[in-house]
């Protein structure tokens, strides 16, 4: 690939990076270039096989579609020469940082699953898609920024999976209308909807935590971004609660005030030398 078109290639990775809602540590000006010129690739990866799920207009579609994806993701990764452009610059990326297949694959069969179930009967069922869908990224992330500690990936994978049913708990409602549930089929047959999103919020909870033992393993600004998670999942939690569980109707959300006490918090912790584990803090 020559300059021009690295550069062409990069810049439409910072257009998706820039263009979407959802909080990713690219955004944040402290990441040094090169780390974050490799994140931003990788969060490109992730939308683009995200919107491949959601938005193909059928479910017959996005199969189709999420099949040919895997298919160039995996010449790639046989050392067939990208024809797509993000995939053309994230080659070099997963280089440098030694990213093995496994992550990207994993994110693509999450959404190749969101076509087939669309709910989950018990834990071992749900853990297993979230291991698919949450925990490739953060494993992504920890390369990205030279991390190699053997603790880091399996504490990662909490963090991202119990952040990723806080979510679930605030979006039943959302979710719902799209003809998908995570919520336990065995929770809910026990306790209800309200009970079922009550066992999802005390699951997230424990899993964020392990974030305790994974920010003193990073550097300052993914300690920050990793603190961020970690609090700001315990705040969906809090939130979900103060509804009683019943996201069913309403969805809740984390208040500017929250939000800015959340921030000051990630900040404090952050700042703590290398190394140290900071102390449990409540959101």
């Amino acid at each position: 690939m020559n300059e021009l078109d690295r550069r062409a290639a990069d810049a439409y990775c910072r257009c998706l990076t820039s263009g979407h809602y959802e909080n990713f540590v690219v955004a944040s000006v402290l990441v040094p270039q090169r780390t974050r010129i490799d994140l931003a690739r990788i969060y490109a990866f992730c939308r683009i096989t995200d919107d491949l799920g959601d938005e193909s207009g059928s479910r017959e579609a996005a199969q189709a579609r999420l099949e040919r994806w895997r298919g160039e993701v995996l010449a790639m990764f046989s050392g067939t020469p990208a024809v797509h452009p993000v995939l053309a610059v994230l080659r070099e990326t997963i280089e440098r940082a030694r990213i093995p297949a496994r992550p990207f694959l994993d994110l693509i069969e999450a959404n190749m699953l969101d076509q087939r179930v669309s709910h989950y009967r018990d834990w071992p069922e749900l853990e297993g898609y979230c291991r698919f869908s949450a925990a490739p990224v953060g494993r992504m992330v920890l390369a990205a920024f030279g991390i190699t500690d053997p603790r880091a990936p399996a504490l990662s994978d909490d963090v991202c999976i119990g952040l990723q049913l806080a979510n679930h708990a605030q979006d039943v409602k959302r979710d719902a209308a799209m003809g998908r549930r995570y919520l336990l089929d065995e929770d809910v047959e026990r306790a209800g909807v309200a009970g079922a999103v009550r066992s999802l919020i005390e699951r997230a909870r424990s899993l964020l935590d392990s974030g305790r033992a994974l920010e003193p393993m990073a550097p300052f600004v993914l300690r920050l971004q990793l603190s961020l998670y970690r609090l700001g999942g315990h705040a969906i939690c809090d939130a979900v609660e103060r509804i009683a569980y019943r996201t069913d109707r309403v969805r809740p959300t984390v208040s500017r005030g929250t939000k800015a006490l959340i921030l000051l918090r990630a900040f404090a912790g952050a700042l703590l030398p290398r190394g140290v584990a900071g102390r449990a803090e409540p959101a």
